[in-house]
């Protein structure tokens, strides 16, 4: 069920990789180089990426997120039969400098505007994170740019958000979480958020414990959703 009331929210928390960040753009940019196998690549890379920290999680072997990423991406490679190293190199290295979406920036400059305070929470560690979000020009933007690297965990673990308040001093119930990993959101809304799951591929929901505020198809929705004037 949805329908949390979203008013009174102090601090809007983004995940990065697929939220704010196109992480289809890696691929997309050297995509010649790839060759045909792209988009398959593309796909099992997040998938793989995705699985290893859920996976690291439950065998209590933390290691940072360019690491997880790196073996999501040499399994990929093998599989697709793809043995050139620079191909390699060019995608990792296009992680640290992946394209926004097409309305974040817009969006981001409208709270901006209104006052509203903002955040990253992501799986991502500070070594990746901060290129990125310098690329993107909105290094301004954020009061604080959160890693699971400090809690030693991937999402969803509860030492996660925790992060947020610790860092941040907003209590759960003023933050606004949003993500576009379905199961991100179910873990943020389990914890106390008021979760918006940025549903962009109109997927089914995952139904997993913890009751979504709503759900968007992109971010441009969320101005109005948290009431701040464009």
């Amino acid at each position: 069920m949805m329908g949390a009331d979203l008013a009174g929210i102090e601090m809007c928390v983004f995940d990065a990789y697929g939220t704010l960040f196109d992480f289809n753009s890696a691929v997309a940019r050297h995509r010649i180089a790839v060759g045909p196998s792209a988009e398959a690549l593309s796909d099992t890379w997040r998938t793989k990426q995705i699985q290893y920290t859920w996976l690291r999680n439950s065998m209590g072997t933390y290691a940072k997120f360019w690491q997880v990423t790196g073996e999501a991406l040499d399994h990929c490679l093998a599989a697709h039969r793809i043995a050139n190293t620079a191909v390699r190199e060019k995608l990792m290295g296009a992680y640290l400098a992946l394209d926004p979406f097409p309305e974040a920036p817009g969006m981001l400059a409208c709270l901006k505007r209104g006052g509203m305070r903002m955040a990253i929470l992501s799986n991502g560690n500070p070594e990746m994170l901060d290129p990125m979000v310098a690329a993107s020009g909105q290094a301004d933007t954020f009061e604080a740019v959160l890693s699971v690297d400090e809690a030693g965990v991937f999402k969803p673990d509860p030492r996660v958000y925790k992060l947020v308040e610790a860092r941040c001093g907003v209590p759960p119930a003023k933050v606004c979480f949003l993500s576009s990993n379905c199961w991100d959101a179910h873990g943020a809304a389990q914890f106390g958020f008021h979760a918006v799951w940025v549903n962009r591929t109109g997927a089914p929901n995952d139904n997993l414990p913890g009751a979504l505020a709503r759900e968007i198809r992109d971010l441009s929705e969320l101005p109005d959703l948290i009431g701040v004037p464009r």
